[in-house]
């Protein structure tokens, strides 16, 4: 994956140790440790951390040495230590509904900075085509092979989206081919950032945008990126005066 790909860069620009908000069963987390950098992962799942532990099992010790995990809101937790570089990654934080979250989890980042640390973080921007769908309409997508249930399914997906809270509610629901009764939903739901509105929160709450990029390979983001990485660092002056992203 490119995300990946490009997060180990990251950590091997720095030497490490990494800050990783949303930690999840280590799909970052782990190609970090087998680069030999030290990660601590922070996640409130306890069945996404529990399995990452067995995936940890699964490796070398001189892997599993340089992971760390701690159970955690990642809008309150705090670990009175500094690192070079703070990720959070595949739409982490889209998962910061109010401005109250997002206060929170910044604050947090930027007490986990070290003075020339960068925060790095990838968003979706709007699908703008999905807020604008059918709440009633059910969309077809093709059929595939469920990767946990193991067996061929029907999907179908629904959108309704809350312009007023700026949060996507998505339905995703499984059929297996032949077995309608086993029938699933499973809920998502994900607050909607618009590129200079992740700016101004960066901003007013200590943290200068350094950079903004639409793709994992470096490029501008425009109006054809569908993801917006952000680097971020400490601000030297009072929150409200830092620099714009260029």
């Amino acid at each position: 994956m490119a995300d990946v790909v490009y997060y180990v860069n990251l950590a091997l620009s720095t030497g490490g140790p990494v800050l990783e908000y949303g930690v999840g069963n280590g799909r970052i987390a782990l190609p970090l440790a087998r680069a030999g950098i030290d990660v601590v992962g922070v996640d409130q799942s306890k069945p996404m951390l529990d399995d990452l532990r067995r995936r940890l099992k699964d490796e070398p010790a001189a892997v599993r040495k340089h992971v760390r995990l701690v159970r955690g809101d990642m809008r309150s937790v705090r670990l009175k230590r500094r690192f070079p570089l703070v990720i959070c990654g595949f739409n982490t934080a889209l998962h910061l509904y109010t401005r109250q979250d997002v206060e929170g989890f910044l604050g947090g980042v930027r007490s986990h900075l070290s003075p020339r640390g960068v925060f790095v973080a990838d968003l979706s921007t709007p699908p703008l085509a999905d807020l604008e769908r059918d709440p009633d309409r059910a969309y077809h997508v093709p059929r595939f092979r469920h990767p946990t249930a193991g067996v061929m399914v029907k999907n179908t997906e629904r959108f309704d989206y809350d312009p007023a809270r700026q949060i996507l509610f998505v339905s995703l629901e499984f059929e297996p081919v032949g077995h309608p009764e086993q029938a699933w939903m499973t809920p998502l739901c994900h607050r909607q950032f618009f590129p200079q509105e992740w700016e101004a929160l960066l901003h007013y709450n200590g943290l200068d945008a350094i950079k903004v990029e639409g793709d994992f390979q470096g490029g501008p983001l425009d109006k054809n990126s569908d993801v917006m990485v952000w680097h971020a660092r400490r601000a030297r002056t009072a929150p409200g005066r830092g620099k714009r992203a260029r």
